[in-house]
């Protein structure tokens, strides 16, 4: 049994609300055998790429459970980074990949598989299906096979199967020279093309070989937000709702000497070279109590507000337990779901957020920028980098004054160095 599988997955913001497509091919016929689709939530465009890769990996085992010394399996995507990282050619870096690369690379035996960049021209039917599964997503539906439109013309599933047949598994020599034999023979090829096409395989997969051993491809360095919360105002100890919707209360005697500690923890290690904060008092005070420090401008970035709470501004959780309880599960259970008297939702500052990370990328590529900001927007910042769930936002302790750290690559990914540092407070 040889099967193809293309795969292809996208993210509306990356990360943003993402979803992936795969369609299994029969390799001889390019007859669909199955259909694979699902929106994810809010990720990045590389996990959703490899979630499609598993999930059409998966699809073709389906088919065939009990065959795992004679399936050939051919994946082709337009996924340059999946494709060399599975292939062995690039490392993987990121934790939220590596445990994806995992469980696609135990679907079936390594020899079993190869991988097949195209370009994304040719990977019309799995790019369809993500769109498919992101438009559904976008309407707070999954996506269903009965409304799907993705299915290519027939022949042009079978143009693109026989395109794709793999190559021999085992070392050049007689394989490749018979598989060469098979395809020339197939198109009809002079006798003296089958010992080219042979040698030239053979070169390729001696290549693969050696480029398997080589180093990752350099990404240059990355872009380093320093997440640093706001030092404390009179409500936090007390714990209360302070987002961008009530008063904007300014730092008490307790944060400004926070502040001035983590100004003098940054200039001892010398790495920041820009401040950016949100609008809000205590975040402004703050980062001009460390941006004097460190001899630097601070840029106001509105997308680093706070959330707008509404009408739990200025009260304790257990006050809006008793006063908005409905209100306040419904928040709890949905990332879409804004507090009593139109406050933001969770869903709407991740869309803030992750525009603004976006920009500051942009802007400040491969140099370091310290953030001041709230509770929010940090926890927001290191859950997409982990690509973790909306509900990680509770299961996250951030003090006052406290650092993160999120390093950003050229390829799209994200690392987290560093969460609620307060050891230049003790």
């Amino acid at each position: 049994m040889e099967f193809v599988v293309e795969a292809d997955g996208g993210s509306r913001g990356n990360p943003g609300p993402a979803g992936y497509g795969a369609v299994v091919l029969d390799a001889g016929t390019g007859e669909t055998l199955a259909e694979r689709a699902e929106y994810l939530g809010v990720a990045t465009n590389n996990v959703a790429e490899y979630r499609g890769l598993l999930a059409g990996l998966q699809a073709a085992r389906e088919l065939a459970p009990d065959a795992d010394d004679s399936v050939r399996v051919h994946v082709r995507m337009d996924s340059k980074l999946v494709v060399e990282q599975m292939s062995g050619r690039w490392k993987i870096k990121h934790p939220d990949l590596r445990p994806l690369a995992m469980q696609a690379a135990a679907v079936f035996p390594p020899s079993r598989v190869t991988y097949e960049w195209i370009p994304r021209a040719q990977n019309k039917h799995a790019d369809r299906l993500a769109n498919e599964a992101m438009d559904a997503g976008a309407r707070g539906e999954q996506w269903s096979p009965s409304a799907s439109t993705a299915d290519l013309d027939p022949r042009a599933g079978r143009e693109r199967a026989q395109s794709s047949v793999p190559e021999p598994s085992g070392p050049p020599g007689d394989a490749a020279a018979g598989a060469a034999k098979a395809r020339a023979a197939l198109a009809g090829a002079r006798p003296s093309a089958v010992a080219e096409t042979a040698k030239a395989e053979a070169d390729l997969r001696a290549a693969r070989n050696v480029a398997s051993t080589g180093p990752a491809p350099d990404l240059g360095t990355p872009a380093t937000f320093v997440l640093l919360r706001h030092g404390e105002t009179p409500l936090t100890p007390e714990k209360r709702f302070s987002g961008s919707g009530g008063s904007d209360p300014s730092l008490s005697g307790i944060g400004r000497h926070q502040a001035e500690r983590v100004a003098a923890a940054l200039a001892a290690r010398g790495t920041v070279q820009a401040v950016a904060s949100s609008p809000l008092a205590r975040c402004r005070q703050t980062a001009g109590i460390v941006a004097a420090r460190l001899g630097l401008g601070v840029r106001v970035e509105d997308g680093l507000r706070e959330t707008d709470f509404g009408a739990w501004e200025g009260l304790t959780f257990a006050e809006v337990r008793e006063r908005h309880p409905e209100d306040l599960n419904a928040w709890l259970a949905s990332q879409d779901a804004e507090p009593t008297g139109g406050g933001e939702s969770f869903a709407a500052v991740a869309r803030r957020v992750a525009a603004t990370r976006d920009e500051l990328v942009t802007a400040y590529k491969g140099r370091t920028v310290l953030l001041v900001t709230h509770v929010t927007p940090i926890k927001t910042l290191v859950r997409l980098a982990l690509g973790a769930p909306p509900e990680s936002l509770f299961r996250m302790e951030l003090s006052a004054a406290s650092l993160s750290a999120v390093a950003y690559y050229g390829d799209g990914n994200a690392s987290v160095r560093l969460l609620n540092d307060t050891s230049h407070l003790r």
